[in-house]
């Protein structure tokens, strides 16, 4: 899909950048001088933006900052853990403002992974806070899943969840259907940046919701079983149901969809009692808690860029390859 979701953040105008900075992190790549925009209520988020912005890029640091606690405590409620603290900066990422510059950060927990970078996207801050949410999800991941279709199908879908789609554009499962739809239920790719791989996860994520698991049963549980983990070990863990079965059960529900594959959701969980942010939250959240087991601490990835960007947008080089 190409199009964008409509602008639905009320205009205000850009309030002074907060001159007096804490010291500004490292980033994976943003070079100039970043300004602080405010810490969140929480103490949990600190937004800074690139002072050279548009007044639209400013504005698009401040509404990230007044939605900052909400993205928050909702990727809290998916993984059914405690998020720590971070900072992102709002830029023009690969020099785009319209969002498809993505987002990154360097590592998939909240020592490694604290400094997030998205892209401005300008008159669309729900955008913004989409690309946060993907990143900071994986921060969530706690070391699991780095680099791997698993974890960025995982991300995408909690973007999705928290920002009412706002990233539709960067849509894969289509591409996946249209090459023929390879099976990477039964294997993962060993890499994030795969459309058809990643395409495959996001289609069989929107199966597994439709079908009654939320994404705060589907998180930890993917979690839990680590980069060895399958999307078809996943079904099974689930659904009590052999893991044989899960392929040829989904090819089958992608055959009988009347309209086929159009977007990252061709099931309908998103749209199924979801009008807004906070009650599509609620839908994917609120469905079966998560076991104790997903609550087990895990190994910390080494530390390495994590990119979210549109289908066929080539990755750029991270300062830490």
């Amino acid at each position: 899909m190409s199009s964008h979701t409509k602008n639905t953040t009320k205009k205000k105008k850009p309030v002074p950048i907060n001159r007096a900075n804490p010291a500004s992190p490292a980033w994976p790549s943003f070079t100039g001088t970043a300004q602080v925009v405010g810490t969140s209520p929480s103490g949990r988020v600190t937004v800074y933006v690139d002072p050279t912005l548009d007044p639209q890029g400013l504005q698009n640091a401040q509404d990230l900052l007044n939605d900052a606690d909400r993205v928050a405590n909702a990727n809290d409620a998916i993984f059914g853990t405690t998020g720590g603290n971070v900072s992102v900066i709002v830029f023009a990422l690969n020099g785009a403002t319209d969002g498809t510059g993505g987002a990154d950060h360097m590592g998939c927990d909240y020592s490694t992974g604290d400094a997030i970078e998205v892209d401005a996207s300008y008159g669309q801050s729900p955008r913004v806070s989409a690309l946060f949410e993907a990143e900071l999800s994986e921060c969530s991941m706690n070391g699991n899943l780095c680099g791997l279709s698993t974890g960025e199908a995982l991300s995408r879908w909690c973007a999705a969840v928290v920002s009412k789609n706002a990233l539709a554009d960067f849509a894969t499962a289509p591409q996946w259907a249209q090459d023929n739809q390879p099976n990477f239920v039964n294997q993962t790719d060993n890499t994030d940046g795969n459309p058809d791989s990643t395409g495959c996860g996001m289609a069989f994520i929107s199966w597994l919701i439709s079908k009654g698991y939320g994404l705060a049963t589907i998180a930890p549980a993917m979690v839990s079983a680590g980069d060895a983990g399958t999307l078809a070990q996943l079904y099974a863990n689930l659904t009590s149901d052999a893991a044989g079965n899960a392929w040829p059960n989904f090819r089958a529900a992608i055959m009988a969809l009347p309209n086929g594959v159009t977007s990252d959701d061709p099931f309908g969980a998103l749209s199924a009692g979801a009008t807004g942010v906070t009650q599509a939250v609620k839908a994917a959240v609120g469905v079966k808690r998560p076991s104790a087991k997903a609550e087990m601490g895990m190994a910390v990835c080494k530390p390495k860029s994590k990119r979210l960007l549109p289908p066929n947008t080539p990755q750029r080089p991270s300062k830490s390859a």
